[in-house]
C-alpha cells in the first residue's frame, strides 16, 4: 500500500458515502425498546492490515454484547456498525463521513495506521462526532475529540530500550516502516538509546509494501550491532523475519520491538523464526490475572476455540469501548460534549490488561505495560510496569488549559 502526506490530506477530504457492514443482533432487549445507540468501528477487515484489524473488530464487538448483556446504556441497546476500510484511505475518510452524517453515531473506535487516523480525525473534528483511535502510537496528538485508548512511545520505548540494552549492549541498529509512526518512534528509540549511553547505528525505512529484506540484512550484517530494533508493520513486513531466518541470524543478534506481536506475528511465524523476540506492550494474551483469564474465554466462547490470539490493538479497541460507554454512564447522555467532559474527570475502568485511567490533560490512558519474549507462538511475561503515564504527549499537550488545540505535536527530542 503506497503512502503518502499528500494523499492522506487529499483523502481526508474526501465526501463520497458508501455502504456499511451489518451491526451485531439486539439481544435481551424488548420490541418497545428505545432506538439504539449507534456506534461505528472503522478498521481494516481486509487488505494488507487486516492482521490487526480483524481482532480488533472482534474485540470491539465483544464489548458492546457485554454491554448489552448487562442491559445497554441508558436503558437503550447499543447496535455496532463495522466498516471495512480495506488498508485503503480513501475508505476511511468516506466511512468516517457516513458515519458522522448518515449513520449519526454517537461514537466512532478507529484507524490502525497513524495515517488512518490523521485521515479520520478531522472529518471527525469537522461533523463533531467523538473519536476513539484504539492503536498504540507515536504519541503528540492533542485534540479535546480524540481519545487514544493504546500507549505511547514514553510508556513502552522508554522502558524496552534500557532493558535490552542491559540485556544484549548498547549498539542498535533500527529497522522501521516508513510513514509517520516507524519515523517518530525511530526518533523516540534513538534518544532512549543514547539517554542511557547507547548508540543508534543506522536507520532504515521502508514501504508498507515492501517484500525482499535481502540488502538491508546484509547492512546489518555488515554493521554488527547489538540489537535489531523493529518497528515494521503489516503482512508484508513479516517477509523481514522469515528473510532473518533463513539468512543464518536468528540467535546471532537479537531483535527488539515494541509493535512485533500486535498483528499476531509470533503466531504467524514459526517458533524457529521468532523465538527470542523481546516485545513490549500494553496486552498479552498470558496476563496472568483473573480478569484477563475471564476475558480470553468469554472471547473464544463468542468466536470460537480456534480464534486468533488476542493482540495489544484489539485490547486497546476493547477497552475503549469500556471507557467509552462508562463516560456514557456517568454523563447520563451521549451527547459528545457531556462524554467527553464525564471523561475528563479521570474516569478508570478494569480491563483484561489491568487499570486503565483517561489522563484529563491528554485524552490518552494511564496503564500497565509489560515486557515479555516471543517462545513457541506465546509471549512469557518477564518484566511489568504498573500505571504508566503519557508523558510524552504531556509535554506539549495539556487540553484543560487549551481545549481549543487540535493538532499532532512533533515533539522535540
Amino acid at each position: 500500500m503506497a503512502i503518502s502526506r499528500r494523499s492522506f490530506i487529499n483523502n481526508s477530504l474526501l465526501s463520497a458515502l458508501g455502504l456499511a457492514a451489518g451491526g451485531i443482533p439486539r439481544l435481551g432487549f424488548s420490541a418497545d425498546s428505545k432506538e439504539p445507540i449507534k456506534v461505528a468501528s472503522i478498521l481494516d477487515l481486509s487488505g494488507g492490515l487486516d492482521i490487526y484489524g480483524k481482532p480488533m473488530s472482534d474485540a470491539i464487538n465483544l464489548a458492546a454484547d457485554e454491554i448489552n448483556a448487562a442491559g445497554g446504556l441508558l436503558g437503550r441497546p447499543v447496535q455496532m456498525i463495522n466498516y471495512d476500510a480495506q488498508s485503503n484511505m480513501q475508505l476511511y475518510a468516506q466511512y468516517a463521513q457516513q458515519a458522522a452524517l448518515k449513520d449519526k453515531v454517537a461514537v466512532v473506535h478507529g484507524g490502525i495506521t497513524s495515517a488512518s487516523r490523521e485521515v479520520i480525525r478531522p472529518v471527525l473534528d469537522r461533523f463533531r462526532t467523538l473519536y476513539f483511535y484504539p492503536t498504540q502510537y507515536e504519541g503528540g496528538v492533542c485534540d479535546r475529540n480524540y481519545f487514544s485508548s493504546g500507549s505511547t512511545p514514553a510508556q513502552t520505548v522508554e522502558k524496552m530500550v534500557p532493558y535490552a540494552m542491559k540485556k544484549w549492549g548498547k549498539k542498535v541498529y533500527i529497522l522501521a516502516a516508513d510513514y509517520n509512526y516507524g519515523q517518530i518512534v525511530s526518533a523516540w528509540v534513538k534518544k532512549y538509546v543514547q539517554d542511557n549511553g547507547g548508540e543508534v547505528m543506522d536507520i532504515q525505512f521502508f514501504p508498507l509494501d515492501v517484500t525482499d529484506f535481502g540488502a538491508a540484512i546484509s547492512k546489518v550484517q555488515a554493521a554488527k550491532p547489538d540489537i535489531v530494533w523493529s518497528a515494521l508493520v503489516g503482512g508484508a513486513h513479516l517477509s523481514f523475519y522469515r528473510q532473518w531466518h533463513a539468512s543464518g541470524m536468528t540467535g546471532k543478534i537479537p531483535i527488539a520491538s515494541t509493535v512485533f506481536g500486535s498483528g499476531n506475528e509470533h503466531i504467524i511465524l514459526s517458533p524457529e523464526e521468532s523465538n527470542g523476540i523481546l516485545v513490549c506492550a500494553n496486552y498479552m494474551q498470558e496476563i496472568p490475572t483473573a480478569d484477563n483469564t475471564a476475558f480470553v474465554s468469554k472471547f473464544r466462547q463468542k468466536y470460537g476455540s480456534n480464534a486468533p490470539y488476542i493482540h495489544d490493538l484489539a485490547m486497546g479497541a476493547y477497552q475503549g469501548m469500556l471507557l467509552w460507554a462508562e463516560g456514557v454512564r456517568k454523563a447520563g447522555d451521549i451527547d459528545r460534549i457531556k462524554v467527553t467532559s464525564a471523561l475528563e474527570s479521570g474516569i478508570s475502568v478494569t480491563s483484561p490488561s489491568g487499570k486503565v485511567t483517561m489522563d484529563p490533560l491528554t485524552h490518552h490512558c494511564i496503564l500497565d505495560v509489560h515486557i515479555a519474549e516471543v517462545h513457541n507462538h506465546g509471549m512469557n511475561i518477564l518484566e511489568t510496569y504498573s500505571q504508566q503515564a503519557p508523558a510524552d504527549t504531556a509535554m506539549v499537550c495539556n487540553l484543560q488549559k487549551n481545549p481549543r488545540d487540535n493538532k499532532q505535536y512533533q515533539i522535540a527530542l
